[in-house]
């Protein structure tokens, strides 16, 4: 990725853009930042990441520039610590939005947050909160699988933007969308107070969970199988009449 990646008018909404060679992890980068109170609004890209993780604390693998590692920055002054768990989904929409306009691929959200081309994974998120009170900080993370090949996928329902036929798989130009998406998303919400309303709006028309039959493994073993109906206001899944607030989903054929 190119250092001048920040010379784009629609990233002004970053104070800090900085892309490294290598890291352990954007994510505990940026979370060590936190502890600075004036630290807001910083994006942290890394051509290659070491200790990259996903939900769960699986890893996230990728060879060096073969994928975009990026997390950001923010606090959310006066939220409600409920609507918190609606950044990441945000992020969600924000990359699928930039993988639509970018690289011209049919993205959409599986539940939570993962980004999917053809019920394929292409880019996981993975939000931490790295400092609490009345301006929470949170790190969102992003990686997104470009250009590997089939035998370099971590698992056998992934995929890359290079396999899935992407018009632009340049990593500076879909950074650049990605940033803006975020940007443009993050800014509509805070001037709307952090309210749900249109942010949930967006979600629903990204997500391909929506009217799937689905299978949520949830914690402590339990399964639960139904069909998707809805995303309530603090951006749980309601399958049937149960709300999941934590769980793997996975999309089943069609009965």
């Amino acid at each position: 990725m190119r250092r001048d990646i920040a010379e784009d008018d629609r990233l002004s909404f970053y104070r800090e853009l900085e892309v490294v060679e290598t890291t352990g992890s954007t994510n505990a980068d940026l979370i060590a930042r936190a502890a600075d109170p004036d630290a807001d609004r910083i994006a942290l890209l890394a051509e290659a990441q070491e200790q990259g993780r996903g939900r769960h604390a699986r890893v996230w693998v990728s060879p060096p520039r073969a994928q975009i590692a990026l997390s950001i920055l923010v606090r959310l002054p006066g939220i409600d610590p409920s609507a918190l768990g609606w950044l990441p989904l945000l992020t969600g929409v924000a990359v699928v939005d930039a993988l639509r306009t970018t690289a011209a691929v049919p993205a959409t959200l599986k539940w939570p947050n993962d980004v999917l081309i053809e019920g394929r994974k292409v880019a996981g998120i993975l939000a931490e909160v790295a400092a609490s009170g009345a301006e929470p900080a949170i790190v969102v993370g992003v990686g997104l699988n470009v250009s590997l090949a089939e035998d370099e996928l971590p698992v056998p329902h992934a995929t890359s933007l290079t396999l899935a036929g992407a018009a632009v798989t340049d990593r500076t130009a879909l950074a650049r969308s990605i940033l803006a998406e975020f940007a443009r998303r993050m800014s509509a919400w805070r001037e709307e107070g952090w309210a749900v309303p249109h942010l949930a709006a967006a979600y629903r028309e990204h997500c391909s969970t929506l009217g799937a039959r689905v299978r949520a493994d949830l914690p402590g073993g339990k399964t639960l199988t139904g069909v998707a109906t809805d995303v309530d206001d603090a951006g749980r899944l309601l399958i049937g009449d149960q709300a999941v607030s934590a769980g793997d989903v996975t999309h089943l054929r069609p009965q």
